[in-house]
């Protein structure tokens, strides 16, 4: 994810202040107010003396940035940057930053080139963007597409563990994570965003099935359930395909009656081990929960196709086969 910085020169608490709230990584500051803002919170702070800062008006003023890159050195480029000498620099080494004043211009700076700068930093003459550009740059891991699976089959399979994790966020009908026993296919597990008549909604939580299963994760990786901790970053997935970075802030580990349900895509099998209760949901096509006690064959649920391989969560070429 891009490192997002705000400068606050001069110096303004109430910039720092929202800065901190909004989530920032760190803060661009004089070196004489370095402490005060290592009092108000936990974060990086970085001066003038550590971060070069150029103003791109002509071929000079590139020549003097990739000179103090090559040297080893961190380099912001003012507002007025054009992508061509962006481009140039970012073969220089070093680390090479942006100013930008929008979520539009931090998109396009963490996409030139395929690979994007190494950092950003939001002036404080635009505080207001402040939170869009973290919203937009750390929480969201772009769209994915997702894919109308048919069930083939449910069956009772006795007892297993399974894993319930509990977020530090907030989801919505339609939100969950994408949980199988293959990478290849896996399935949009809803939040607990339902209530009904015995238990209330926890919209924090969702129940995700069998230890072994895969989760999908943030920067297009995978994790096993039972890996999952306080602490971890899990990847969030809407009905549209929409995706935001959520913290694990509990996982429970139970011995629980589980179902095996088996489902379609274009050909393709997958499965997933849930638990057998009510309010453990799969997403209708709609975006609507589907309980798996209701769950009959034929229905259609959100899936997401991929390649099989991976080590260790990364993607590999290779030919896997899982059942």
């Amino acid at each position: 994810m891009m490192t997002v910085y705000v400068k606050a020169m001069p110096f303004d608490k109430q910039v720092v202040t929202l800065a901190l709230e909004s989530g920032v990584d760190g803060l661009f500051v004089a070196q004489e107010h370095k402490e005060e803002v290592l009092s108000l919170g936990r974060t990086a702070v970085v001066t003038p003396e550590e971060m070069e800062e150029i103003t791109l008006a002509d071929k000079g003023d590139e020549e003097e940035a990739a000179t103090a890159l090559r040297a080893g050195k961190n380099v912001v480029l003012r507002q007025g940057w054009e992508i061509i000498p962006v481009e140039n620099l970012l073969a220089q080494g070093g680390r090479l930053g942006l100013e930008v004043t929008s979520l539009e211009q931090a998109r396009l700076a963490a996409g030139i080139l395929e690979r994007g700068v190494d950092f950003i930093v939001v002036p404080q003459e635009a505080c207001e963007a402040i939170k869009p550009i973290v919203d937009g740059m750390k929480r969201s891991q772009g769209q994915l597409d997702l894919e109308i699976g048919r069930i083939t089959s449910i069956a009772q399979v006795g007892l297993g563990h399974r894993v319930c994790v509990d977020t530090c966020s907030l989801m919505r009908t339609g939100q969950g994570l994408l949980v199988g026993n293959s990478a290849a296919l896996t399935f949009l597990v809803n939040a607990e965003t339902e209530s009904n008549p015995y238990v209330a909604a926890r919209p924090f939580r969702i129940n995700a099935g069998g230890v072994h299963a895969y989760v999908s994760m943030p920067g297009d990786t995978t994790s096993y359930l039972e890996e999952l901790r306080a602490g971890s970053e899990v990847l969030v997935v809407g009905h549209d395909g929409t995706t935001q970075v959520a913290t694990v802030g509990r996982v429970k580990t139970e011995v629980r009656p589980l179902l095996l349900i088996t489902a379609e895509v274009g050909g393709s099998s997958g499965q997933v081990f849930l638990q057998n209760a009510e309010t453990i949901r799969l997403v209708r096509p709609d975006g609507s929960p589907v309980s798996v006690v209701s769950l009959r064959e034929g229905d259609e649920i959100l899936c997401r196709t991929d390649k099989a391989g991976r080590h260790f969560g990364m993607r590999i070429d290779e030919e896997i086969v899982e059942h």
